[in-house]
This record gives structure tokens, C-alpha cells and sequence, in this order.
């Protein structure tokens, strides 16, 4: 049989009762202090975002979406903020400059990935001067995002605001289809240098958009062109053919849908249902072909177009009902 210690029964219950009471205190202390969210910390290291960075590197952003890190966001961009928080949240610890040039190179790594070529250039510039052993992929780097911004202000891009410093941009539709010539020229140029390294997805997306600026001007001036409609139904096919494989390949088909939605709508008000000049066989080749694609687009599981592309055939077909409530067939 257990005997009770002595010692546990000489101390007073007043200290029993005042340590509960600093427990119950202490946690009551630690309930109320709010935690803070570990998505908004900033990052403790700068290895921490190199690392992230170089994981998604190699990544084909041209067939796939860009990754997201785990707050939801572009891998790219939020580790671009996320170098530039730490500089300044840590600005005495880098006060020393050992980590200048790893920083402007993953910069250059996050730039190059958004589009920001001549900024990312500049930062694979300073990585050079400063940090040796990255030096000679720097210089590389550079060059390829010098090309890079070269090629993207070549040819009519109404999304891209002028400089102050731009020539006067080609007026007829000879001089427009050589200027986008002249860029896909350049892009794949890079290609045959860069085809086999991360650049190539960065390359491929640059002729993608290509592709679609010129579909898009095309499209923008068939009312004033020859044979316009049939120019910029030529344009936006060549567009989902050349890039089949593209992660925006639905984008595609939903912007030819589009046109052909449109030519069909054109039709119907330039020829009125109920009036002799309504050809029933031109105006259902239209709506066929918009309904289809609309319908290729809204089959497919799993993609964020798929809820788009149903609302849009929903509503066009809503208009077609009303044609047909005010055609007489022959």
C-alpha cells in the first residue's frame, strides 16, 4: 500500500490555489492574443523565395497555367513582392549587400515571367556586377529579355499604350501584316537559340500573342477591309490552329465564337426576318457554327470557360428563338 508523501501535504492550499489561478490566467492571456496569419508573415529568408522561385522556373506556362503559391496567387508575381517586402521589413540585415545580386537575379527570374522584360534585363544586369558565378547566366539572361521587349513593341498592339517615341504606325493592311512578320521573325529567332531551356514557354507565349494581336486587328477592321468578315474568320482559325496546345486554347474558340455570333446578329439586322431579302440557309450557317463552338467549349469539365461558354450559348440562343418567331421559310 502507497503511502501518502508528507511533503505533498504541507504545502498550503493557497499556493494550490494562486498557481491555478496564474494558470488560468496565462491561458486566458494566450486565448485572447490574437495569431497572426502565417499567408501574410513576411518571408524569413531570401533562400526561402530563391527556392520557390527556382521550383517553378522550368514550368511550361504556355500549356499551363502559372502555379500558385499557398495563398492563391501567381507563383511569379507574389514572389516579386515577396523578395521586395523582405528587403524592406529586413533592411538592416541586408544592410551589408552579400545578397544584393541573388536577389536581382531571382527579381529577374519573376519580372521575365510577367512581361516586364526591359525591367527584368536591368535586374539581370546588376546580378552580373555583382554576384561572379551568376555572372555569365545573367549576361544571358539580359540579352534574352532585351529581344524579348524588341519583338514585343514590333506591329499594331491596340492594348499597348504609345510612347512618346514610337514611329508612326503602319496604316495600310500591307504595312500591318509585315510589321507582325517582322516580329513572329524575331521571336523565332529566339526560339531556335533558347528552344530548349526555360525560354522556350516564355517565347511561345510571345507568338501566341502575337498570333491573337493580329487575329484582333483583322477582326477590329473588317467593316472597312476587302472581304473583312472572311479576313478575320481566317485569322482568329489560324490563331486555334497554331496554337492548339496553349493553355488560352478555349480563349480562342470563345473569341471566334464571338465573331461568328456577332456576323450573325449583323445579318439579321441588315436583313430583317420577315423580309424577302432574309436568306434562311446564310443565317443558319452562322448560328451553326457559333452554337458548336460555344457547345465544344461548355462540354469540357473542368475548366474555368466552361460556365462562360454556356451562359453565352444561353443567350444566343435566346436570340436566334426571336429570329425564328419572325422568318416565314420559303
Amino acid at each position: 500500500m502507497t503511502r501518502p508523501n508528507p511533503k505533498a501535504r504541507s504545502v498550503p492550499r493557497t499556493l494550490v490555489g494562486v498557481a491555478l489561478a496564474l494558470c488560468s490566467g496565462l491561458l486566458l492571456a494566450c486565448r485572447s492574443t490574437p495569431q497572426s496569419d502565417p499567408r501574410y508573415r513576411p518571408s524569413e529568408n531570401v533562400l526561402e523565395v530563391v527556392a520557390v522561385l527556382r521550383r517553378h522556373v522550368p514550368d511550361d506556362t504556355y500549356r499551363f497555367e502559372p502555379a500558385r503559391d499557398f495563398a492563391g496567387r501567381n507563383v511569379y508575381r507574389a514572389s516579386l513582392i515577396r523578395l521586395e517586402n523582405l528587403e524592406r521589413v529586413h533592411a538592416d540585415a541586408l544592410r551589408a549587400g552579400h545578397m544584393d545580386g541573388v536577389i536581382a537575379f531571382a527579381k529577374g527570374r519573376a519580372l521575365e515571367r510577367i512581361r516586364a522584360f526591359g525591367l527584368a534585363a536591368e535586374h539581370y544586369r546588376r546580378a552580373a556586377e555583382l554576384e561572379e558565378p551568376l555572372a555569365l547566366e545573367a549576361q544571358r539572361s539580359a540579352a534574352v529579355c532585351d529581344a524579348l521587349a524588341e519583338a514585343a513593341e514590333v506591329g499594331h498592339d491596340p492594348g499597348r499604350p504609345p510612347a512618346a517615341d514610337d514611329p508612326e504606325p503602319p496604316r495600310d493592311e500591307a504595312g500591318v501584316i509585315g510589321s507582325y512578320e517582322l516580329r513572329m521573325a524575331l521571336l523565332e529567332a529566339l526560339a531556335r537559340d533558347h528552344g530548349q531551356d526555360h525560354y522556350r514557354a516564355v517565347i511561345r507565349e510571345e507568338m501566341e500573342r502575337a498570333d491573337v494581336a493580329r487575329a484582333r486587328y483583322f477582326a477590329a477592321s473588317r467593316r472597312v477591309l476587302p472581304d473583312g468578315n472572311v479576313r478575320a474568320l481566317g485569322e482568329l482559325q489560324r490563331v486555334i490552329l497554331r496554337h492548339r496546345d496553349s493553355r488560352n486554347a478555349n480563349r480562342h474558340l470563345l473569341e471566334l465564337a464571338d465573331l461568328y455570333a456577332d456576323l450573325a446578329s449583323e445579318y439579321a439586322e441588315a436583313h430583317p426576318p420577315e423580309s424577302m431579302a432574309f436568306d434562311p440557309p446564310a443565317f443558319q450557317d452562322l448560328v451553326d457554327a457559333a452554337s458548336r463552338l460555344y457547345e465544344a467549349v461548355a462540354n469540357q469539365d473542368g475548366t474555368p470557360e466552361k460556365l462562360e461558354a454556356a451562359r453565352r450559348l444561353e443567350a444566343f440562343l435566346a436570340f436566334t428563338l426571336r429570329v425564328d418567331r419572325d422568318r416565314f421559310s420559303r
